[in-house]
């Protein structure tokens, strides 16, 4: 089981998420704003504090619209899913 931390407003929220799963709904329902839910728009930018390494690889779409991944913390929520541990996020 895996558990990602929103931090927001000086506040977190934790979840918990089956490996494997999207952070899109749970991201939606914390107050990140979405759009396209495709990753053209960038609406739902999110910044990866901790444990980006538990999050999937970069999707094409986010090489796209965001470049390379060593130069940023920035996702897109609506392309990521988290593989296990721990991810902590702000947006």
């Amino acid at each position: 089981m895996a558990k990602l931390i929103i931090s927001a407003d000086d506040e977190n929220q934790e979840f918990h998420l089956e490996d494997g799963s999207s952070i899109a709904e749970v991201c939606e329902h914390s107050g990140v704003p979405f759009a396209c839910m495709e990753g053209v728009c960038g609406t739902c930018v999110i910044e990866v504090l901790e444990g980006a390494d538990n999050l999937s690889d970069f999707s094409e779409a986010e090489y796209d619209f965001l470049g390379d991944p060593e130069d940023s913390n920035e996702r897109l929520a609506c392309q990521c899913c988290i593989k296990g541990g721990c991810v902590k996020i702000t947006f």
